[in-house]
């Protein structure tokens, strides 16, 4: 895109995120009652989790989602998802409550997946450029492997899409998404499961060399 354009670009984005943010959250008002009252008499409260992440500029943000594990911390991750919870990230709706993060401008639909604030000190060179961008509901990396692909591929993958972005890029990325929500391709229920922390994986990687 021309550099030109870019700053119309992404006022023009911003726009169409509030927006749609904004019918969204009308539309899905009795369902995620619905799903508050289903976490309510399953797990208790809270019915909310929240996380905070490295956000534009590696700014912290609180991330919201519907809660999908109970508050044992005792026991590993994968133990601690419910019944209930596995439905709601099998079907994408734990992920609801982030359309107040993107009203809020803290998040957008399409944008690199904000990440754990302790992965900060373990980006390498380039990698950090997907902070210069808002973070995103999904991404160039979640239609391409999700939680199935390594972090340098992952990392690598977000870097790329803040090099190329373009208003039809980020619609691209929202229909095979919604394709992959649908269908439910590539959800992990337990990420943790399915690969390593970031900060993990690359602490070892320098202890062995």
């Amino acid at each position: 895109m021309n550099p030109q354009q870019q700053p119309r670009a992404r006022h023009l984005k911003r726009l169409l995120d509030i927006g749609a943010a904004a019918l969204l959250l009308w539309l899905t008002l009795p369902l995620q009652a619905l799903i508050t009252l289903a976490i309510r008499v399953s797990m208790g409260g809270p019915i909310l989790f929240r996380q905070e992440r490295l956000g534009l500029s590696e700014q912290i943000v609180t991330v919201w989602k519907f809660r999908t594990m109970t508050n044992d911390p005792s026991i590993p991750d994968d133990q601690r998802l419910t019944r209930l919870g596995t439905w709601l990230r099998k079907t994408s709706l734990d992920e609801l409550p982030q359309l107040l993060n993107i009203m809020c401008g803290e998040m957008s639909f399409v944008g690199p997946r904000p990440l754990l604030v302790r992965y900060g000190p373990f980006y390498r060179d380039g990698e950090r450029r997907r902070h210069s961008v808002i973070p995103g509901l999904t991404g160039w990396a979640q239609i391409h492997g999700r939680n199935h692909l390594s972090w340098d591929r992952r990392l690598t993958l977000d870097a790329w899409y803040v090099d190329n972005w373009s208003l039809r890029l980020d619609a691209a990325i929202l229909l095979r998404t919604l394709l992959y929500v649908l269908r439910r391709q590539g959800v992990e229920t337990a990420p943790s499961a399915a690969m390593d922390d970031l900060d993990v994986e690359r602490a070892e990687a320098l202890r062995s060399v």
